[in-house]
């Protein structure tokens, strides 16, 4: 069957101290073997703790994490006539969503001998001044959408 396809997203049950659904989001993109109440606190404390710095609401600094670290472009493979294109695609806000959380953690949990509290709010700050491997990796996929601007014109949809 082709064309489009509504998915029915459940709903999620929003974090209990902000009520904020990316915050929410963040928790259990973090969480690890179902332990909540840890991935709670790690992720508090490492926004609260820059929120505090930056003089801002703890979802507005969320957002604003998001807002800069999240890529405008990406390339998507596509087969046209027997050969692979590295085809640059416009990302979708849900997705943009998504893959700087995923940054976010990997970054994060690659670091070795610091707490993940720590780590993480060290990786935030780093988004907020344009330094940091999330904002390596943004940097690189624009880089890679850029190179094969030429593919463009296979983007039908």
């Amino acid at each position: 069957m082709r064309g489009k396809v509504t998915i029915k997203r459940p709903p999620i049950n929003l974090d209990p101290k902000y009520q904020d659904p990316q915050l929410t989001k963040l928790i259990n993109k973090v969480m690890i073997g179902g332990k909540k109440e840890t991935a709670t606190t790690i992720v508090y404390s490492a926004i609260e703790r820059l929120a505090a710095e930056q003089k801002m609401e703890v979802p507005a600094t969320l957002k604003l994490i998001i807002e800069k670290a999240s890529p405008i472009l990406e390339v998507k493979s596509r087969r046209v006539g027997g050969a692979n294109y590295q085809v640059p695609m416009e990302v979708r806000p849900a997705r943009k969503v998504i893959l700087v959380m995923r940054w976010l953690i990997a970054a994060c949990r690659g670091v070795k001998g610091k707490p993940m509290a720590d780590a993480m709010y060290a990786e935030m700050k780093n988004i907020l001044e344009d330094t940091g491997a999330v904002m390596k990796k943004r940097e690189d996929l624009h880089k890679m959408a850029e190179a094969n601007r030429a593919f463009a014109h296979f983007a039908r949809y």
